[in-house]
């Protein structure tokens, strides 16, 4: 087992914090969106899309504060994003509309891709390769935790103050948490691969990898900003992203009208253009991944953000009964997320998330069978289900980092992971209009217990990798989890013993293809047993 510093619990704690805020910050909305929906007399599936806000913009801020990121450094990213998301928070509760209260969501939403991205890099490459599903785990844990907290402070503020209370209390934080980022150091992972890049020392052979070569000197890879904004195809690219914001504005605001189908073509487009300029010959891998991450929202978000709503409108429970049953679910989150963090260690990333999510099914259909007279049993139910479904979400920065070098790490895993999002904002439309004013439950239930399945066969067979070499892109497919390679601190040193055996032909073309591990003996990102 990998040895613990005191250097490492630091970084997890200051990071850890900032995410508890982000997941207090974040579920606001769900638990005060009745009170929304009666103060500004919006109906329930229009109310539904001041929870899709924030992820419309989550894809930009993942995508920029990853630039960051990966350019400047975790650390700046980090506490850019808490600020946006802290003020996002403080202006929901100013709101005096509908629209007002959407902006406020956007900028939260970009905070809070930005803390996903940046937190969750900076955490897996700080702490000991071996150690690195815990450290994803452990991190996510915030999140639930946040929205534990957020929850039992809902039965005492509402009643007493009101909702905007709520939000209100989300900027308290802010303060602790910049001063624990304050003294931090940035990860190994990230000094090692800059310092080999700009010839300062690190690891001279897997730096070499870091880079794009030039007359035999590595050069600094563009961040994701500079190469879409900067480059020849700028025009293209700002016009491609004033479509996709517009096209995500009319779809998740109910304005679409008889253009859904087109819009939804224009915003896919506009997804793989970017991938294909970050990406290179690694696009199809890149693009598999989002559909991946998109389903694990569509799995996950009619429960997350509608569960509340259910518990209100169609159990009669009152306030602090709703607390009560989400306190059992955030608590299940939790230790979800500490348990699949030790089984990933021990088991793997890709066959511990597997196993669990093929457990959580079991409590899906079970869980909205319960009326409500028996709220016990239903908040034992929520308890395993969440465990199980919702804790496994803490192995998955690990396995989208998986699929990246350290020097576009946060920027890939923040794009990535925040383009699939979008799952999340379809997901409580989704359910509300598929209840049709009825019942939540049985629409939630099938939503839940259908796309679970679809997650479990895409991370099962591994679809971005197998997607990748079906492409007929064998050689730039990833031989092992990237993440686990900079060991620098395991005393096996790095994966990559030498330098790349020729230049890159882009400006991400996957590893190089001389590494050591053989292409029948890796399993791809999230495999128990990576290449060495």
């Amino acid at each position: 087992m990998a040895m613990l510093t005191r250097r490492d619990g630091k970084a997890l704690f200051a990071a850890w914090l900032g995410y508890l805020m982000d997941g207090f910050d974040f579920v606001l909305i769900t638990l005060v969106l009745t009170e929304v929906a009666d103060d500004f007399g919006l109906s329930m599936v229009t109310a539904a899309t001041l929870v899709s806000a924030a992820f419309i913009s989550r894809w930009f801020g993942g995508l920029a504060l990853g630039a960051v990121g990966d350019r400047f450094g975790r650390k700046p990213a980090m506490i850019l994003s808490i600020l946006l998301y802290s003020l996002g928070s403080l202006a929901c509760g100013l709101s005096w509309g509908y629209w007002p209260m959407f902006a406020a969501r956007l900028l939260l939403g970009l905070g809070m891709a930005g803390e996903y991205a940046a937190s969750a890099t900076y955490v897996i490459e700080s702490w000991p390769a071996r150690a690195r599903n815990r450290a994803s785990a452990l991190l996510i844990s915030g999140y639930a935790v946040g929205s534990i907290i957020a929850g039992q402070l809902y039965r005492f503020v509402v009643p007493a103050w009101g909702w905007r209370a709520m939000f209100f209390l989300g900027v308290i934080p802010i303060a602790l948490a910049l001063w624990m980022r304050r003294g931090l150091k940035e990860s190994d992972d990230w000094q090692q691969a800059t310092g080999a890049r700009s010839g300062r020392g690190g690891d001279g052979g897997s730096g070499a990898q870091e880079g794009r070569r030039k007359g035999g000197v590595a050069e600094p890879r563009r961040d994701f900003i500079t190469l879409l904004y900067r480059g020849r195809l700028a025009p293209l690219n700002l016009a491609a992203t004033a479509v996709v914001a517009v096209s995500l504005f009319l779809l998740f605001t109910e304005r679409a009208g008889g253009f859904v189908q087109p819009l939804v073509a224009l915003t896919a487009a506009g997804f793989v253009l970017f991938t294909a300029q970050f990406a290179g010959r690694r696009t199809p891998m890149m693009v598999t991944l989002m559909v991946t991450v998109f389903c694990a929202f569509l799995y996950s978000w009619p429960i997350q953000a509608l569960l509340p709503t259910y518990l209100k409108e169609d159990l009669h429970f009152s306030p602090g009964t709703v607390s009560d049953v989400l306190f059992f679910a955030g608590f299940g989150n939790v230790l979800g997320c500490v348990l699949v963090g030790f089984l990933g260690d021990r088991w793997g990333t890709q066959r511990t998330y597997v196993l669990s999510l093929c457990v959580s099914v079991v409590f899906v259909l079970p869980v909205f069978a319960m009326d409500s007279g028996q709220t016990a049993g239903l908040a034992l139910l929520l308890f395993f289900q969440q465990m199980f479904a919702q804790g496994i979400s803490g192995l998955l920065p690990k396995l989208i980092g998986g699929y990246f070098l350290t020097s576009e790490r946060a920027a890939g895993l923040g794009f990535t992971y925040n383009v699939g999002s979008l799952g999340g904002a379809v997901a409580p439309v989704l359910g509300a209009s598929l209840a049709g004013g009825r019942s939540l439950g049985p629409s939630l239930a099938w939503l839940t217990f259908a796309l679970t399945f679809v997650v479990i066969i895409l991370i099962a067979v591994n679809a971005p990798l197998r997607v990748q070499r079906l492409a007929g892109g064998r050689e730039t497919a990833p031989e092992g989890d990237l993440t686990e390679r900079p060991a620098a601190r395991t005393g096996t040193g790095s994966a990559a013993t030498g330098p790349a055996t020729g230049p890159a032909t882009g400006p991400a073309t996957g590893p190089a293809t001389g590494s050591a591990a053989t292409d029948s003996g890796a399993a791809g990102p999230g495999s128990p047993h990576p290449a060495p």
